[in-house]
């Protein structure tokens, strides 16, 4: 059982924005920041005391960094993907996930639009000529985007959100999604991912990091694509075989790729990164900046410090990943008790019959269930026998019990 009024800690890794760091303290949280990631081992030994960690893409938040993570509260990913959490471990815990499923969207859209316009343009090959000293004026090989068919695997934020940009640019749009989603504007909805491939001059990932969606692009994909199209990585590294990437590259099947993630990606800043695709002219590679923006940064920060304090200090479950959903507005002279335990009945009618009889009259309460877990915020009188907590603890569902106020 924890309450709010002890001294909590906060560790931020991987740079979190400074707001985030700002945020927290001035809501009392004591922080500690680090700029790189740490490995499951070294994180193990710093989450010891540790009620809320802010971490990026690098850092695997593990069964086994949370073995001796008693006093965890909160993870919170600084970024759109989760699949760096083990995410049925920090829920059997009873500790809150959180992330940032819309901030850095527009960022990341932009520089798909960037890649795809220096592709089309070969922009790369003409700046390294100039820089060479050579001075070639030719337009072949260089063309508008306008007219052009891109193919977008994944509909979700980033990919809608693309899909209105491309088409106000004069492209015809098609996208492909496992999910039931909304053509917007004159999008088109494809069947199957190889009449995407075998239709697209431009061929963009955007999907999520789940494990079914593991080395879903290799040889038999990069066939199907177009002879001259282009093919561009902005979601996760593991989803592409590069090595198949650069042979269709180097035969000319592939006439430019743009990639920002790799599966395997170095930990901190100037380690040396590795990768078959270096070296090939017709490539960009960025450094898994697609949401590396100072405006997108200042915003996950904001946005996720946000809900790291919402749900340490009312309860507040809006947006998380692992938990239910509930906001339950705040009353003055009451106390709030939070209860996350196992999906099973008759829980809330048990919370309920502990209070009744210690006479303890409840003003406002809601109840949630996600998957295995139940979620119960209840604000009760001020005046309540102080054995009433540790009832509520001992119920052999209880996952974890918190009073906030």
């Amino acid at each position: 059982m924890t309450s709010v009024h002890s001294p909590l800690r906060a560790l931020l890794l991987e740079s979190v924005h400074p707001d985030a760091e700002e945020m927290l303290r001035a809501e009392g949280f004591q922080v500690e920041t680090e700029k790189g990631a740490l490995d499951p081992a070294e994180l193990a030994d710093r989450l010891q005391g540790v009620s809320l960690l802010g971490i990026r893409s690098k850092t695997d938040v593990t069964e086994s960094s949370l073995e001796n993570a008693v006093d965890l509260l909160a993870v919170g990913a600084f970024c759109i993907g989760t699949n760096q959490i083990d995410l049925p471990a920090t829920s059997a815990r009873g500790i809150a996930v959180f992330n940032a499923p819309f901030s850095n969207t527009r960022s990341v859209v932009e520089l798909a639009v960037a890649e795809i316009i220096a592709l089309t343009r070969r922009l790369t090959q003409k700046n390294t000529d100039l820089h060479a000293g050579v001075w070639d004026q030719s337009a072949t090989g260089a063309h508008e985007i306008r007219g052009r068919r891109i193919g977008i695997v994944g509909y979700g934020n980033i990919g809608a959100q693309l899909s209105v940009i491309a088409e106000a640019l004069g492209m015809s749009v098609s996208y492909f999604d496992t999910a039931d989603k909304l053509a917007l504007g004159n999008a088109r909805r494809c069947n199957t991912l190889d009449e995407l491939l075998s239709t697209s001059d431009i061929v963009t990932l955007h999907v999520d990091g789940r494990s079914t969606n593991a080395d879903m692009f290799g040889e038999e994909q990069f066939a199907l694509m177009k002879k001259g199209s282009l093919f561009l990585n902005l979601s996760r590294g593991f989803l592409v075989d590069h090595d198949a990437l650069r042979h269709h590259l180097e035969s000319g099947h592939i006439a430019g790729a743009a990639v920002d993630v790799f599966p395997e990606e170095p930990k901190a800043q100037g380690d040396e990164f590795v990768s078959v695709l270096r070296d090939l002219p017709n490539v960009i590679l960025t450094p898994h900046i697609g949401g590396s923006t100072e405006e997108a940064q200042q915003d996950i920060g904001r946005y996720v410090a946000g809900k790291l304090r919402d749900y340490v200090v009312d309860g507040t479950t809006t947006m998380s990943v692992n938990l239910p959903h509930l906001v339950l507005p705040t009353r003055s002279e009451t106390h709030r008790i939070v209860h996350l335990h196992q999906n099973v009945p008759g829980v809330l009618a048990t919370i309920n019959g502990v209070l009744a009889e210690n006479k303890v009259n409840i003003e406002g309460q809601l109840l949630g269930t996600r998957g295995e877990l139940g979620y119960v915020i209840t604000d009760i009188a001020v005046d309540y026998p102080s054995g009433v907590p540790d009832e509520l603890a001992a119920m052999p569902e209880t996952v974890r019990l918190r009073v906030l106020s």
